[in-house]
């Protein structure tokens, strides 16, 4: 029975499977277009050869989506060419593929992933679109990911405050509760506007790239410097909400009872992946600010 269908760019992907997004690689990095995942065409198949990192879910997933180079970097006019998106079948019983789990400070609910690939043999009809078209797929739905990323922290965020608010009401020092005091109260209170601030940059860059799929007038770049925004500023104001959360639980915001410890942990992923808080202001830097390329 279907289970649901996914659109990369204009490609619509019918799911009946858990799937996973193969990008990341451990020697590239940020540097996508300099991966080194290979695909290499073999009569009707394409046989894969590399290793990509940090992939989810990949012990329980059925399918993967696959970006990989099938022509070489150095004969491409440019680095954005010769990279091929692929849906496959990922049959963790079959030769040419080994998986290798990695330990997490958090994260615990999606299991995260090493994958080598050895001449692992994919039919030729899993390609999306067409072949070497692969990043421009790819790049437009960057933009939805750091919008999921900003609803992630956003929630984190709020959830950690609302312990800390409840704590604080209850806590009772010095013959009142700890809220009742302005040391408390100013930094949740800052906290929580950072964060309603942050989810409007989120609304807004969430609105602004559903209306560009319809509307060709609204430049890309404009959803690119909208959804890194979103991205920044709720990753950073939910860093500050959890923080807040610890400290007002004093010594017990260490103890795992109270949960705020477990949202510390879990507050770096948005911070750093799927794209770096330094990376973000880079972007924004050139391409909001016409500022020259720093990297």
């Amino acid at each position: 029975m279907l289970r649901s269908v996914v659109y990369l760019g204009s490609f619509p992907i019918k799911i009946f499977r858990k799937v996973d997004l193969d990008r990341t690689e451990p020697n590239t990095s940020l540097e996508t277009l300099k991966l080194r995942t290979q695909a290499v065409r073999d009569g009707d198949y394409y046989r894969i050869s590399g290793q990509k990192i940090w992939i989810s879910s990949a012990q329980v997933a059925k399918k993967m989506v696959l970006l990989a180079r099938t022509t070489p970097l150095e004969e491409v006019k440019k680095p954005s060419e010769g990279l091929s998106l692929f849906l496959i079948d990922f049959d963790k019983t079959a030769p040419g593929l080994e998986l290798k789990k990695i330990k997490k400070m958090g994260g615990r609910a999606v299991d995260a992933n090493e994958v080598f690939f050895d001449d692992y043999r994919v039919p030729a009809d899993t390609l999306i679109g067409q072949e070497g078209q692969g990043f421009k797929i790819v790049l437009y739905g960057m933009n939805a990911e750091r919008c999921l990323l900003a609803g992630e922290a956003l929630g984190l965020g709020y959830v950690a405050l609302e312990k800390a608010a409840n704590y604080a009401k209850q806590r009772v020092v010095f013959g009142k509760p700890i809220g009742q005091n302005q040391g408390i109260q100013h930094p949740l209170a800052a906290a929580y506007m950072s964060l309603e601030a942050a989810k409007l940059a989120t609304y807004h860059a969430a609105k602004l790239y559903d209306i560009s799929k319809e509307d060709s007038s609204i430049p890309l770049q404009a959803v690119g410097v909208a959804c890194n925004s979103a991205k920044y500023l709720a990753a950073e104001a939910a860093f500050t909400a959890y923080e807040r959360a610890v400290l007002t639980h004093g010594g017990m915001g260490y103890a795992q009872e109270y949960h705020v410890e477990r949202y510390m942990r879990e507050c770096f992923v948005p911070r750093v992946a799927p794209v770096s808080r330094e990376m973000i202001m880079n972007f924004i830097g050139e391409k909001a600010l016409g500022l020259p390329r720093s990297y």
